[in-house]
C-alpha cells in the first residue's frame, strides 16, 4: 500500500476546497437531532460516488458505509451530525439559514472530516482490511450511538476512532488522552411536594419554593462533605418550576439538573444516593419528593493501544510540538461511550481556535478556524491505514 506520508498533501491539496464548500454548505443548514434528512442523504450521496458500500437509516437517520474486505479485521470511524437549537451570532456569509438553529458543536466539521478521510482512503489502491464510517445522528441528545448500536452499526468492527472539536486548543494541534476522556452523565427530575396557602401565613403551609431552594444548596454541600473529593461530581440544575402567583405560597416545584461523575462505579450509586439525600431533607421540613434520574451518557474511556497509535500517527503527521496530551478528562458528556462499551476505540479533540480565540462549544459566536479540517482528516487517514498496515501484516503471517 503506498506510503500516506508521500501522497497525501497533494491529493488533499486537491480535495480541500471542495470539502470546505461542503462544510460551509452543511453550516448554513444545520438540522436538529433526529432530523437530520438532507445531511445524511448528503453525505450518503458523497461516499457512493467514491466507492464505498453505503447503508442508509441505520440508526433512523444515520450512515455507515464500508470500504475494503468484507470479511476480517474492520476498523471504524465515528462524526456525528446533528446542529444545535441555538441562535447563531456569527456574522458570516454561510451563517445559519435556520432561525434559531445552529451548527454550535462543530457537528457540520466533524462530518466533512469524515468526508475527506473516506476520499483519501477510497483513493488508496488496495486495503488490506476493512474499514467503516459511522456518520451518527442526535449526539446532542445523547441517543443517537445508541440507536446507531442497536441498529448492529457495530458488528464486525475490532476498533473504533472518534474525533471532536476543542475550543481551548489552538488550529494545527489536537489533544490525545489515555483512559478517562469524558465523564458519565445523567438528567436529573427533582418535584418537591409540600402544601400550598398564603402569603401572608407562611406557617400555616408547606413553602415549596423555599425547600427547593434547601435542596439545591443542599446537595452542594452533601457533595463535598459525603462524597469523596478524589471523586468529583458535579450537579447543577437548569430550570426551576413552581409557583402561580405573586401572593400564593407553591405548593410544587419542579428542579431539572444535570449530574457528572468521572467514576463509572461511583455513577451507579448516585441515584440512590440523591433520592436518600433529597427526601431526607424534604422530610426535615414537612415536604416530600419524587426523585427521576436518566442516565444520558457512560464516561468515554480510550483505549491505551489505540490512543498511542493516533498519537504516534498524530506526531508524524503534525510534529510533537503540535499533539498534546490531555492532563485532566473532561465533565463534560459524549455518547461515543455508548459504542466503546462493544469495541475498544479512542476519541482525540481537535484544536480549532483562531488567533483570537474561539467561543466556547453551545454558544452563538463559536467560529472554528476551517484550518482544523486538514487536521482532523490527517491525523485520522493516518491513523486508520497504520492500523490497516497492522492488522493486515498479522493476517499475512498466520
Amino acid at each position: 500500500m503506498s506510503d500516506p506520508s508521500r501522497l497525501w498533501s497533494a491529493r488533499l491539496e486537491r480535495e480541500l476546497p471542495e470539502l470546505l464548500e461542503l462544510r460551509r454548505h452543511l453550516h448554513a443548514h444545520p438540522e436538529l437531532s433526529g432530523e437530520e434528512h438532507q445531511t445524511a442523504a448528503l453525505v450518503a450521496g458523497e461516499l457512493r460516488q467514491r466507492g464505498w458500500r453505503v447503508r442508509e437509516a441505520v440508526g433512523r437517520t444515520g450512515v455507515v458505509a464500508d470500504l475494503g474486505p468484507a470479511e476480517g479485521p474492520r476498523v471504524g470511524l465515528r462524526v456525528d451530525m446533528d446542529a444545535l437549537p441555538v441562535e447563531e451570532r456569527t456574522g458570516l456569509p454561510f451563517a445559519s439559514r435556520r432561525q434559531g438553529v445552529m451548527h454550535a458543536c462543530g457537528h457540520d466539521l466533524h462530518t466533512c472530516v469524515g468526508l475527506g478521510v473516506a476520499r483519501l482512503l477510497a483513493a488508496e489502491p488496495a486495503l488490506p482490511c476493512g474499514v467503516r464510517l459511522l456518520f451518527q445522528p442526535a449526539e446532542e441528545l445523547a441517543q443517537g450511538a445508541r440507536w446507531m448500536r442497536e441498529d448492529g452499526a457495530l458488528e464486525g468492527l475490532s476498533a473504533l476512532y472518534g474525533v471532536h472539536v476543542f475550543p481551548s486548543l489552538a488550529a494545527g494541534t489536537i489533544g490525545v488522552r489515555s483512559g478517562s476522556l469524558t465523564a458519565a452523565a445523567g438528567e436529573l427530575e427533582i418535584e418537591v411536594i409540600g402544601e400550598g396557602g398564603h402569603g401572608a401565613r407562611p406557617h400555616q403551609s408547606v413553602d415549596a419554593i423555599w425547600i427547593a431552594a434547601r435542596v439545591v444548596t443542599g446537595l452542594q454541600e452533601a457533595i463535598s462533605r459525603r462524597l469523596d473529593a478524589l471523586h468529583p461530581v458535579v450537579v447543577s440544575f437548569g430550570a426551576i418550576e413552581g409557583g402561580k402567583a405573586f401572593n400564593v405560597i407553591a405548593d410544587r416545584v419542579r428542579l431539572l439538573g444535570t449530574l457528572r461523575c468521572l467514576d463509572a462505579d461511583l455513577h451507579a450509586r448516585l441515584p440512590a444516593w440523591i433520592e436518600e439525600t433529597v427526601q431526607a431533607i424534604c422530610a426535615s421540613f414537612g415536604a416530600t419528593a419524587r426523585v427521576g434520574y436518566r442516565c444520558i451518557a457512560p464516561p468515554v474511556h480510550n483505549d491505551p493501544a489505540l490512543t498511542d497509535l493516533l498519537e504516534r500517527c498524530a506526531i508524524d503527521q503534525l510534529g510533537r510540538d503540535r499533539v498534546l496530551r490531555l492532563e485532566q478528562p473532561s465533565l463534560g458528556a459524549e455518547d461515543f461511550a455508548e459504542l466503546v462499551q462493544d469495541v475498544p476505540g479512542s476519541m482525540f479533540r481537535l484544536g480549532v481556535a483562531g488567533p483570537e480565540g474561539c467561543a466556547p462549544l453551545h454558544h452563538g459566536s463559536f467560529l472554528p478556524d476551517e484550518a482544523s479540517l486538514a487536521v482532523g482528516i490527517r491525523v485520522l487517514t493516518a491513523t486508520l491505514l497504520a492500523w490497516l498496515q497492522d492488522k493486515g501484516s498479522q493476517e499475512v503471517g498466520r
